[in-house]
């Protein structure tokens, strides 16, 4: 099942380069405010999604562009095409594929692709977590003073910037640097491989999340909602970060 979501990963940032070579015009829409979609989301999920049902014709998909089919299917295909499209857009090489696979609800696979460095990370539940075949962990970072951190703009959610600015202003002040990169899967695949030490955002959907969270657990982080508890892909909070500054991570969100 990694090895069909590999493959379809790759098909994906195939798409996304050729488009991003090419000069060609693209085809932007708006979905929401600050919120952008292109033809080469549509045919990078297409793709993906052609390459699953071929495998698994059973299985259900969440999807950033199509929405959700068979939902309540023993296995979930959690699907972000384009992570990062803003900068896909203005040319900011920074975005990635997304693929998270649930089973009953639990995350089982997970493949997080960047097409520009062809940097592949890939985990599955137990068995460790890796970048293009290397084992990875977290960061061995022992004090929030010490951390990079993460994080993105809940721009989706204006309505809880005030809170947004307050964690912000807290982590400003506790670590020795933040930084905003635009594509939280990448973000969270960071976090796995000692890049970043924290990440936190508001507002996220289950596909911005779901190989991420997989990806630092496999690498011995720690993923919850900003209550501590395990309902990120739900509420759309998440934070994470290396265990020893977990705990002040939660204390600074809050």
């Amino acid at each position: 099942m990694l090895n069909i979501a590999v493959r379809a990963a790759r098909r994906a940032g195939s798409i996304i380069n050729r488009a991003s070579l090419s000069g060609g015009a693209l085809q932007v829409r708006s979905k929401r405010a600050n919120d952008f979609v292109t033809q080469v989301d549509g045919a990078a999920e297409e793709a993906v999604i052609d390459i699953v049902r071929k495998a698994y014709p059973d299985h259900g998909f969440i999807a950033e562009e199509s929405g959700e089919s068979t939902p309540d299917a023993e296995y979930l295909w959690i699907i972000d095409p384009l992570d990062g499209t803003t900068n896909f857009i203005h040319g900011f090489p920074q975005y990635a594929v997304s693929i998270g696979v649930q089973r009953r609800g639990a995350l089982e696979h997970a493949v997080v692709y960047d097409p520009t460095k062809n940097e592949l990370f890939t985990a599955s539940k137990g068995r460790g977590a890796f970048l293009n075949d290397r084992r990875i962990r977290v960061s061995k970072c022992l004090k929030l003073d010490d951390a990079l951190v993460g994080t993105g703009f809940p721009f989706k959610e204006l309505g809880r910037l005030d809170l947004y600015m307050k964690q912000l202003r807290t982590f400003m002040s506790k670590s020795s640097g933040v930084r905003r990169a635009g594509a939280a899967a990448l973000d969270l695949a960071y976090v796995a491989c000692g890049r970043l030490d924290v990440f936190w955002e508001l507002g996220l959907a289950p596909w911005d999340m779901a190989a991420g969270a997989l990806l630092i657990q496999e690498a011995g982080g720690l993923v919850a909602d900003i209550t501590g508890e395990q309902e990120f892909m739900r509420t759309g909070d998440v934070c994470a970060a290396t265990p020893k500054i977990f705990p002040a991570v939660l204390e600074a969100m809050r």
